[in-house]
């Protein structure tokens, strides 16, 4: 019987710009990378560290009772701090059901976690994920302050998931869990596949 060829290829490859391709997926930008992700990481385990030690926080949740009550406020004049009804309405479901008892710990101690995640290069893109994901709601909460330019970094290093944790854990992690660095492999030859007939 003869061996039917199948392309290893369909369509064309678009590549990306140089400068993408080193921000995003060279091994020697993860040197650029190391700064920015220890110093967005310190940012927040000192923003979660104050919370782990707070027992309004990680005991009772009363602190982010507190903020959810002060967020679902609509003042009289002037404009509300949350400016989506559908969000607002979604922390107002969360209040009634007293979320907060366990979703206050949930913030405080993933606040650190995500510092420390990417402090030290681990999984550096599902830390920024998670700190991205924080990040948002704080802004749709109301709480612009720094927020806006932390989502922004963040999303700059789940870009970079492949190279942002290089000089860290994830050299070894990423290797662990299956997805290792190697240059671009172009198989030389068409694979063949027999039919089974």
């Amino acid at each position: 019987m003869t061996n039917i060829k199948y392309p290893t290829t369909h369509g064309h490859v678009i590549h990306d710009p140089p400068l993408a391709r080193f921000l995003f997926s060279d091994k020697r930008a993860g040197w650029l990378w190391l700064f920015l992700r220890i110093w967005l990481g310190l940012q927040w385990i000192d923003a979660g560290w104050h919370k782990v030690a707070d027992p309004k926080w990680v005991t009772t949740g009363e602190a982010l009772k507190g903020y959810w009550t002060n967020a679902v406020k609509i003042p009289a004049t002037g404009k509300p701090p949350i400016a989506f009804d559908w969000y607002r309405d979604f922390i107002n479901v969360l209040l009634t059901n007293e979320t907060y008892t366990w979703f206050a710990p949930l913030v405080a101690y993933g606040e650190v976690l995500v510092g420390v995640g990417l402090v030290v290069g681990a999984f550096v893109g599902i830390a920024a994920f998670f700190g991205a994901l924080m990040n948002w709601n704080f802004i749709m909460a109301g709480s612009a302050s720094s927020n806006g330019l932390l989502l922004a970094l963040a999303v700059l290093l789940i870009m970079a998931w492949k190279v942002a944790g290089y000089i860290g854990a994830d050299y070894y992690l990423l290797r662990w869990v299956g997805v290792p660095w190697h240059e671009d492999e172009t198989p030389t030859t068409t694979p063949t596949l027999k039919p089974t007939m």
